[in-house]
């Protein structure tokens, strides 16, 4: 350890270190050090017999790194958040589908299974690993603000209803994965989606709950109502759920990539086929009729000049390994690599796993970093975000070192770019609260798949808040984004990402890879909202400082920061939620760090799907008990 990190480690709380016997014999004769860094992380699993097998009851070990399996893929893996969406990706792979293939498929099942958080007509990005190249690229597909919106409305009208509609992003980014990754047709991608929509699927009791919980504001709109709201009422749990006309969209779809084939066109002409059908034909004059007549501001000009965007991520180094996220338009890559920038100069693994000492590091880095985020970034077609100044050593160094060993802090206030960048702008004035600049809640999905030849997507979806706009347009059977709410946008008119006509949404979104050389380390994302970013950074931490494995870095406890109203305002209060499996005595230490400190339920915090690769190559997947995820392989 060097003197600078010593100094470091020795101002926090020394880490308890209590390995079990067998564990630790199972080191053999490393060196101390890194037997005990192996007694951290690497459980060993014991072939046993007689009065100790597995199954006798005096053997169960009184702690255990995880309560789900690793799932093993030598031909390939799907995690995802949803038992049925992993299981139709896995269909699509054992078909001979491609990573990206199976994405599509995991993505239109997730349309149907978990109407909440994903459509057909909602936003997200993916990052994609070409293993034969070793090239790590983004796909953006968010959906701008429609061109006749009025941005002196009251910001109510972006939460919910028929004026919160922003542009469908989603199904350009199904057809741009499928032209440049895929191989199988839409029809083979998208039969499972189809068969649950139209013969129905047993809904989930958490989604149930939710529709319940929404019941009144979704009553409102009948096309909506029509589905969620089966004999005027919230379906029971595992109630038989059915959308047929969402069946009829995908059919559509389907009949109009087969048509082109049918007539002689290639694979790429035919899937060019299906985007116009949704984007310049029958369905963008529906949205445009629909919307018109119900008062809305989406119109069939914002669908034709829609375009899924492949860009190149955002990434740094993090201990000698290369992290890829994504661009902006979302903030999520950024807060990924900024954090993990911020805490470099730690020895995390000294500070130990789930302490109050590595919480406080890893809470204070996240403060600093969506300070920074909040007052810049925005869509890079409205506002110059200085993303390199932001990702550089010069900034980490002196950001960092804000970062007190013995004192929480509020919302810093924003760091002048201008010394790194001359193009920077200005730090933004503070804003002005005012009641209900609260941001609000989102929902997402996300989902990681690697196929046999080791290309990789992960992806992660969003209908903004939970149901999105709440408004099935007219008879496509699928919900619209409501990107414009506050939390995407800012309430703040000084601020770059204050809604306007024609611009793309921040959102939080951020599938991660991971490399070291040109070896896939690591793939994953999360939903979560505001946490999505803070969660991806205490799994990057598990995997790379506490060498865990991918399903025990998932399950370990993990916090949140929270500020009040939001990380726009500087002076911000913060709150600090941690998961109640945390140690007993980790918020004592925290609180007399000056945290404010709020238990939450044992898993509450994101929900990760990812894989981890072995030395070996074979990706092993884990998926998040947090949510109803399921990680399937073959």
């Amino acid at each position: 350890m060097s003197a600078s990190t010593k100094s470091i480690v020795a101002d926090f709380d020394s880490p308890p270190i209590s390995p079990d016997r067998r564990q630790f014999l199972s080191v053999g004769t490393a060196s101390v050090a890194a037997g005990l860094a192996s007694v951290l992380a690497t459980p060993v699993a014991f072939a046993q017999s007689g009065p100790k097998a597995p199954d006798a009851p005096e053997s169960g070990a009184d702690k255990v790194p995880a309560y789900r399996v690793e799932t093993p893929g030598p031909h390939g893996v799907v995690s995802a958040g949803h038992p049925l969406a992993a299981t139709a990706g896995l269909r699509i792979l054992m078909q001979g589908g491609t990573a990206a293939d199976a994405a599509i498929a995991v993505m239109a099942t997730l349309n149907v299974v978990e109407p909440w958080a994903s459509s057909i007509a909602g936003n997200g990005f993916a990052t994609v690993h070409e293993r034969a190249t070793g090239k790590v690229k983004a796909l953006k597909f968010g959906g701008a603000a429609p061109l006749a919106l009025d941005p002196t409305s009251d910001p109510e009208n972006y939460d919910w209803g028929v004026k919160a509609a922003t542009t469908p992003g989603a199904f350009g980014g199904w057809i741009e994965l499928a032209r440049k990754h895929g191989k199988l047709s839409l029809a083979q991608c998208l039969a499972p989606a189809i068969d649950y929509a139209r013969n129905g699927h047993p809904i989930d009791p958490s989604i149930a709950r939710i529709i319940g919980l929404v019941q009144k504001k979704i009553s409102v709109h009948p096309t909506t109502a029509a589905i969620y709201l089966p004999d005027g009422k919230p379906p029971e749990p595992r109630q038989l759920l059915k959308n047929e006309h969402l069946a009829q969209t995908f059919e559509s779809l389907v009949k109009a990539e087969q048509g082109a084939l049918a007539s002689g066109a290639d694979r790429d002409t035919s899937l060019k086929a299906a985007l116009d059908y949704f984007y310049t034909g029958p369905i963008a004059r529906e949205l445009d009729r629909f919307f018109k007549e119900v008062g809305g501001w989406l119109r069939y000009e914002d669908m034709a000049a829609y375009k899924a965007e492949w860009d190149t991520p955002v990434s740094t180094t993090y201990r000698g390994h290369e992290v890829f996220s994504t661009p902006l338009t979302s903030r999520g890559g950024l807060e990924v690599c900024m954090q993990l920038n911020l805490i470099e100069r730690f020895n995390m693994a000294a500070l130990g796993r789930q302490t109050a000492s590595s919480v406080h590091v890893m809470a204070e880095a996240v403060k600093l970093a969506k300070a920074d985020i909040y007052a810049y970034a925005a869509d890079p077609a409205f506002a110059y975000t200085p993303v390199k100044a932001m990702l550089s050593a010069a900034y980490a160094t002196e950001r960092s070192a804000l970062i007190s060993p013995t004192k929480a802090r509020s919302v810093s206030a924003p760091t002048d770019f201008r010394p790194w960048d001359a193009s920077a702008p200005a730090p933004p004035p503070e804003p002005v609260p005012f009641d209900g600049d609260v941001a609000r809640f989102s929902d997402t999905a996300s989902f990681t798949v690697v196929d046999r030849t080791g290309d990789t997507v992960v992806v992660t979806v969003t209908l903004g808040g939970g149901f999105g706009t709440g408004v099935v347009a007219g008879n496509t059977g699928f919900l619209l984004n409501n990107g414009m709410r506050l939390g995407s946008t800012s309430p703040y008119p000084n601020n770059v990402n204050f809604v306007a006509p024609g611009k793309i949404p921040i959102l939080n979104n951020s599938p991660t890879i991971v490399m070291k050389g040109q070896k896939l380390v690591a793939a994953f994302g999360t939903p979560g909202g505001e946490t999505i970013g803070q969660s991806e950074f205490q799994f990057l931490v598990n995997i790379i400082d506490h060498g865990m494995g991918v399903q025990e870095a998932i399950e370990a406890p993990r916090f949140a920061v929270k500020a009040d109203p939001s990380f726009y305002m500087p002076g911000a209060p913060c709150a600090l939620q941690i998961e109640s499996r945390f140690d007993r005595d980790v918020a004592d230490k925290l609180r007399s760090l000056g945290h404010e400190v709020k238990q939450v339920g044992p898993l509450a915090i994101g929900s990760i799907q990812g894989a981890c690769m072995t030395a070996e190559g074979i990706p092993m997947a884990g998926a998040d008990p947090r949510r109803m995820a399921m990680a399937a392989g073959w």
